[in-house]
């Protein structure tokens, strides 16, 4: 049976998001793991009423598991999909039957019949796009990577092969032989539509497909191996062809998009696409001048020349050196923002250099300072 939200935080359904917030407070604070150290049934009524609250708390999630429950809030889940199908399985079984003619309601069923945008019983339908969202590293949304995401999706049923129809009961249909589209006219004036006898399936049939009640689709998960191009940021979006949800009436699946989340990584900051980057240098290499190799976030190596007198976070532009523009055509470059790194303190000899090099300075370096 599946889990009440509502129940687990002890609301009723039309609770306001104020009552839900004071109740998950309440319950946290009794059942927290800092309280309970080693209780592993407050552990459990933890997870679950933080779950709730994830859930509830926020408006469209919760608008969805209101109407679907959980199944509402998974990951890929396409609520217009699930939309379609239950109208399929109230509705009863809606497939053309030997015989039967096609009766149009309005303008507009006309002419998604002619021009094969349908319905239900208009032709085929482009299925629904998806979207799933991928948290990523810095360093792979610079240099690119590949990802594995799983996901639920409308498929096509693989017992009626998405025509919706009874196989065992099923004729290819006379009307288009089959192909699920006809030819209107002749010549240049000649128009291709779905197919109103069969809906576009190809198929006809009395009796719906018991696997699917005749929505020709079915939900069920997949694991996706997908590509990740090199300089995608927060919010970038990465389109997998045909990994939405299924068509209708033999139609084409729709796409899924993948929203890109970026973690932060120290030392190394995003802006557009350049880069700022740290890199420690020693007092000697700052007061000198020194020519330093690093190595770059793009995998290579670089060699910079630090000028004599420099201080911490002063910048080094490297050209070309930063994250590759999405479109192409180049990268961005690299910042080397130089952090001057003291030696430890570990011997006489050490300390006696410090304070020579203290003796230098010859004024307060914060003198100048004033607010």
């Amino acid at each position: 049976m599946e889990k009440d939200l509502y129940a687990a935080l002890g609301v009723s359904r039309s609770a306001t998001s104020e009552e839900i917030k004071r109740a998950y407070r309440k319950l946290a604070r009794k059942y927290h793991p800092d309280v309970n150290p080693g209780n592993k049934q407050a552990e459990e009524k933890f997870k679950e009423i933080s779950q709730a609250n994830d859930i509830l708390s926020d408006p469209e999630k919760r608008k969805l598991y209101d109407e679907f429950g959980m199944a509402g809030v998974q990951s890929g889940f396409d609520a217009d999909q699930a939309r379609q199908y239950r109208q399929y399985t109230e509705g009863g079984w809606r497939g053309a039957s030997p015989g039967r003619g096609r009766s149009y309601g309005s303008f507009e069923d006309i002419f998604g019949d002619i021009f094969g945008e349908g319905g239900p019983t208009g032709g085929p339908l482009r299925g629904a796009d998806l979207e799933s969202e991928l948290e990523i590293g810095l360093l792979e949304a610079i240099r690119g990577s590949s990802a594995t995401i799983d996901l639920e999706r409308a498929q096509n049923c693989d017992t009626c092969r998405g025509s919706g129809a009874d196989p065992a009961r099923s004729t290819a249909c006379p009307e288009c032989k089959g192909e699920g589209r006809v030819r209107m006219g002749k010549g240049a004036l000649s128009i291709t539509h779905g197919c109103t006898r069969c809906g576009g399936s190809g198929r006809i049939s009395t009796q719906p497909c018991a696997a699917c009640g005749g929505a020709g689709v079915q939900r069920r998960p997949e694991r996706l191996s997908v590509r990740i191009p090199p300089g995608v940021d927060n919010g970038s979006k990465v389109r997998v062809e045909g990994k939405g949800s299924a068509g209708a009436g033999g139609g084409p699946s729709g796409d899924l998009y993948i929203r890109i989340r970026v973690r932060p990584l120290a030392g190394l900051e995003r802006r557009g696409d350049d880069l700022y980057m740290e890199v420690p240098v020693t007092v000697g290499e700052a007061v000198r001048g020194e020519s330093i190799e690093v190595p770059t976030p793009d995998r290579t190596t670089v060699r910079v020349r630090v000028p004599a007198g420099s201080h911490s976070g002063q910048l080094l532009r490297v050209k070309g050196h930063g994250v590759p523009h999405l479109k192409g055509g180049g990268k961005g470059d690299l910042f080397l923002r130089l952090m001057i790194q003291a030696p430890p303190a570990a011997s006489e000899a050490v300390r006696k250099a410090i304070d020579e090099i203290e003796a230098a300075y010859g004024a307060n370096p914060r003198a100048s300072l004033r607010f």
